[in-house]
């Protein structure tokens, strides 16, 4: 079956027969995977961005992303087993969707739609039944998965509604474990060494997290996600929690090796500090350094951070020479003293090194 006739299919499961024209259907389904999920390209004009990770990392690097340019792809991880997330997937078997749903409602316009739609998306039940603390989105996705059977599909009919200025893509097609070996998870046995399961527990150990590793081992990459990459012009992995949303990407191997063979550019945008449990302690470049631990073939082209979170700007310089990279200063952080970056201003780094790092010059 060919992919029009697949997508075809797919959409007649969900809209009777009466309600969907031949012709919109089969002009949906002809239509090229960017003009479905994301705004047209227009090519010469904006560079094709690909942004990975989860939370709240990553929606505020597309936040900032979908200011500069409108061919914006995210890959997001799929090992989350917490919240409501984590009660879907263990009663219905389906791939967490919350940090899809995070990824959508950080690409809704800053148009009354599109910010009414965020609102909705985001929007958690507060009960004392079943529902309590689900959200809304969550459900949404969940409900489309099932009609369409289509994880891409659903996805981007989704970001359709909402007016996603962007394209949101699960990393993998299957739910993924986060495990870690942990030195001290344990605080009576701080000099053991643990294996912790979930990704919602490794994120909050008070031990030492010193690898990750996923399971399955080997998991399918969507083939979807992997052409992005390939066909990106930049490639943006994190900001976000380093273990259980920046690294898991590098444990795909197709999704690796689509990173490595890329022409794309590489870009590193840093947190702003050290997360509580799961890096806590951790410098600037030991965030490099893990992240090389776990993908050594992996080279960088940028590494970009705020400068008052660098207490030691050439140790930082080193990590980044080991990986390839540049290190780029920037003000990214917002100004309430809170670690999160400002959308407008990472925003404005983003669009200063794809034109200084840029291949092709000034976009464009």
């Amino acid at each position: 079956m060919t992919e029009r006739a697949r997508r075809l299919r797919a959409l007649r499961r969900v809209v009777p027969e009466g309600r969907l024209s031949r012709a919109t259907a089969e002009a949906h389904a002809s239509r090229p995977v960017e003009a479905r999920g994301a705004r047209p390209r227009r090519r010469g004009a904006q560079p094709k961005v690909v942004a990975l990770g989860g939370g709240m990392g990553l929606s505020a690097s597309l936040a900032a992303l979908r200011r500069i340019t409108g061919d914006l792809t995210a890959v997001v991880t799929v090992a989350d087993d917490g919240g409501s997330s984590g009660r879907l997937r263990e009663e219905l078997g389906v791939l967490p969707p919350g940090d899809l749903r995070k990824a959508l409602a950080a690409l809704c316009g800053d148009d009354e739609w599109g910010q009414t739609w965020a609102r909705v998306i985001q929007h958690r039940f507060q009960s004392q039944g079943d529902l309590h603390d689900h959200a809304v989105g969550n459900v949404l996705i969940v409900a489309l998965w099932e009609q369409l059977g289509d994880h891409v599909l659903a996805l981007d009919l989704v970001g359709r509604l909402l007016g996603a200025h962007g394209r949101v893509l699960p990393m993998s097609a299957v739910p993924l474990e986060l495990q870690a070996l942990v030195k001290g998870h344990d605080p009576e046995r701080p000099e053991d060494v643990d294996t912790v399961r979930g990704q919602a527990t490794v994120a909050l150990t008070p031990g030492e997290v010193q690898s990750v590793h996923l399971v399955p081992s080997d998991p399918p990459a969507v083939p979807e996600a992997v052409e992005a990459v390939l066909d990106a012009d930049w490639v943006v992995l994190g900001p976000g929690s380093w273990f259980s949303s920046v690294i898991p990407h590098l444990l795909v191997p197709e999704l690796l090796d689509a990173l490595t063979q890329t022409k794309a550019r590489r870009v590193l945008p840093l947190n702003l500090a050290p997360q509580p449990g799961e890096t806590e302690g951790f410098s600037p470049q030991r965030h490099l350094e893990v992240l090389g631990r776990h993908a050594p073939k992996l080279a960088l082209d940028v590494v970009l951070a705020d400068e008052a979170a660098v207490p030691d700007r050439d140790s930082l310089t080193e990590a980044a020479k080991r990986l390839g990279a540049a290190v780029e200063l920037a003000p990214v952080a917002r100004t309430d003293g809170t670690p999160r970056h400002d959308p407008e201003l990472l925003a404005a780094a983003y669009d200063r090194i794809f034109r200084m790092h840029g291949r092709i010059g000034p976009w464009r």
